[in-house]
């Protein structure tokens, strides 16, 4: 194993460390216990917006705290939950007396330790909602997992909830256009070779050199099967299918179209996953209205790749486009 860290122990640490040492126009990052919040937080008058989860997916999700998307991300070890002494001062240095939308990506671990934070920030007096977040039609049920996965389609749920929010939304209202996003999003990933988590120095599964897991999980945990490498066209066809097919796509839709990349895939063969999955959707009648393309949620070093998509309504592209200033994503003024 090769990586560039001085101690596997240390490794979330000094990454946030140098983090805020990049961003801090933008963000203040908090040791101990660990979070990361917008430097001009609370808002006033604006709904709050915080995420987290394990670390080893970045930039998801403190790649993502900024203006116009989470007003706090709470990392926890690598790919494992922040706990709730993690989320709850997070949950209160960004609450402006707005209210707090939490989006969570559904793991079991996850779930409980937002829940109970989410109670805690009540006994406080804090307004609280939560999104959970469950786009992965790969699987229904995995041991991570209590329900379909949370996966590229968080990066979604938090852009547009966080235009939302930036223009003034109350929290029934942030928390319904985050629930529509869900509600309209799927996706589906391949991995063509596993990650290793550092403290763990061994990969954290196995394939054949010939060999591809389809549905894979974002912790490298299985999906569907493994079939056979093939080429880049074939493997798109493969998770197009079920995302569509479960979305229920027709050719009068407008859609979002995301390809993601795991961390170890060059952006070059993310193109070529887009051109086919653009295709699909052309040969179908589908209007491709809005496109990301990139490494937006990753796991670690795994090459691999996923699909997303999203169905559009004229509120959501508007939301989609309002301008958002993070390290990760930037556009408008």
């Amino acid at each position: 194993m090769k990586k560039l860290i001085n101690n596997p122990r240390s490794v979330v640490a000094e990454s946030l460390q140098g983090f805020e040492i990049a961003h801090r126009d933008l963000v203040k990052v908090h040791l101990d216990p660990d979070y990361v919040i917008r430097r001009d937080a609370p808002v006033q008058g604006k709904v709050a917006l915080v995420s987290g989860g394990g670390s080893g997916h970045e930039p998801l999700h403190s790649g993502y705290v900024g203006a116009g998307m989470l007003t706090a991300a709470v990392p926890g070890a690598v790919f494992t939950s922040p706990t709730p002494d993690q989320i709850l001062p997070a949950i209160v240095e960004s609450d402006s007396g707005s209210g707090v939308l939490l989006i969570v990506k559904n793991y079991t671990g996850d779930i409980l330790n937002f829940e109970t934070a989410a109670e805690l920030a009540g006994v406080e007096g804090i307004d609280i909602r939560t999104v959970v977040v469950n786009d992965d039609v790969a699987v229904e049920d995995s041991t991570y997992t209590a329900g379909r996965r949370g996966v590229a389609g968080t990066v979604l749920v938090e852009k547009i909830a966080g235009g939302a929010a930036e223009r003034g939304d109350d929290l029934a209202k942030v928390t319904e256009v985050a629930e529509r996003v869900n509600a309209n999003v799927r996706s589906m990933g391949v991995a063509l070779a596993p990650c290793t988590v550092p403290h763990a120095g061994e990969p954290s599964f196995t394939l054949a050199d010939d060999e591809i897991e389809m549905g894979v999980g974002i912790h490298g945990e299985p999906g569907r099967h493994r079939v056979p490498m093939t080429n880049a066209d074939s493997i798109t066809d493969q998770l197009m299918e079920p995302v569509l097919s479960d979305l229920g796509i027709t050719s009068s839709d407008k859609v979002l179209l995301f390809v993601n990349g795991m961390g170890g895939t060059p952006l070059s063969e993310l193109y070529i996953v887009y051109r086919r999955a653009a295709q699909i959707l052309a040969e179908r009648g589908v209007s491709v209205e809005r496109s990301l393309v990139g490494n937006y949620i990753t796991a670690l070093e795994m090459e691999g790749a996923s699909v997303t998509v999203l169905r559009l309504d004229d509120e959501l592209a508007q939301l989609w486009d309002s301008p958002v200033k993070t390290p990760a994503l930037r556009w408008g003024e």
